[in-house]
């Protein structure tokens, strides 16, 4: 998205109120998740080995940021783009039960983003993963966890309310459900991101399904690297897909922000179809990929909640830099000082 402006900002909360709004959204909001979903806390790397297949490539162009080891001969590490990948490793290590899981605070530099109100240098999220039983990998399990992530928000919200009853509550009651596909047939003159904000507008929660995979336009809605979601085997709905982003509309913005990308994992024949898909078939010699494809990994769900970008959301900011403190262009600064939107 471009950079926005709104027109009257006035932020609800001072800088110094909103560190405290911060602090307690994140705390109530990561128990209610480890709770609803039957997660435990771990403690996650900051950057892996490269060369090993565990770091992830998000949309499969983005350069991670990295450095040579001295004490290791040099070797190259990366700082993680996200966790996809290590976590199910880590599912496999602890042996982790069907209907269990782990979540973990994810931070991350990313530094080919455009920065604008919701992109930022700096990523901060919740990382969870959760080992799923035989005959789990359906779209009823997606949906099912997507509402379930959905109703923690919505319980976090009116805790906001609570606390500062001049921050109103503005999510609807229920995450609607659409695939990429159907947004494509409803909205068919306009881009994926002006049929995203249609939808968003239209309905203020929605959950889209299928992301990754070609449309019958023969373009995907958006982005995924092809070895952690799943957004090529066949659903129950008739389409493409076991994985989604959820998108909350932005009064503030009125704009959409995307606060989740989730799905269930490849299995090994949908790993080595999707790198088909994207030529990228000399990942399946990675460590990481060749234990997936020998069975050594359990079958999963997980995702990332972005922490700063729900606490925007949810006490109504208009730049994610409110939230969070990062770098941000001069100009930029200048224009939110000029706006009345102070940044970190």
């Amino acid at each position: 998205m471009a950079f926005i402006v709104p027109k009257k900002y006035k932020q609800k909360l001072l800088p110094e109120t909103t560190e405290v709004a911060i602090k307690e959204i994140k705390e109530e909001f990561q128990t209610l998740l480890q709770k609803k979903l039957n997660l435990r806390r771990v403690t996650a790397p900051l950057f892996v080995l490269a060369g090993t297949g565990i770091n992830d490539d998000l949309n499969g162009v983005e350069s991670p940021v990295g450095f040579d080891i001295p004490a290791m001969d040099g070797r190259r590490a990366e700082v993680v783009q996200s966790l996809a990948k290590w976590k199910r490793l880590k599912l496999a290590a602890y042996d982790i039960a069907p209907g269990y899981g782990i979540w973990t605070d994810m931070n991350a530099i990313r530094a080919d983003e455009e920065l604008d109100n919701l992109h930022s240098l700096y990523v901060d999220q919740w990382d969870w993963e959760k080992v799923l039983a035989p005959g789990d990998r359906t779209l009823e399990t997606l949906k099912r966890t997507a509402s379930i992530i959905y109703d923690a928000i919505r319980e976090v919200e009116s805790s906001v309310y609570e606390r500062f009853p001049h921050i109103t509550p503005s999510l609807p009651e229920k995450l609607t459900f659409i695939h990429a596909q159907e947004l494509l047939e409803m909205y068919p003159g306009k881009t994926p991101r002006e049929r995203e904000a249609t939808a968003c507008r239209r309905y203020g929660a929605v959950f889209i399904i299928g992301v990754g995979a070609p449309l019958a336009n023969g373009e995907p809605h958006d982005g995924r690297a092809p070895d952690y979601d799943d957004w090529i085997s066949p659903n129950s709905d008739g389409y493409t897909g076991l994985n989604g982003d959820i998108v909350l509309w932005s009064n503030v913005l009125e704009a959409p922000v995307e606060v989740s990308s989730m799905g269930i994992r490849v299995e090994p024949s949908s790993l080595l179809a999707q790198l088909a898909a994207t030529d990228c078939m000399e990942r399946a010699e990675l460590p990481f990929h060749k234990r997936l494809i020998e069975g050594e990994l359990p079958s999963s769900i997980g995702g990332g909640i972005g922490q700063s970008r729900l606490c925007m959301l949810l006490l109504q900011k208009a730049h994610i830099g409110e939230v969070q403190a990062s770098i941000w262009p001069a100009e930029q600064r200048a224009a939110c000082a000029e706006a009345g939107i102070p940044l970190l």
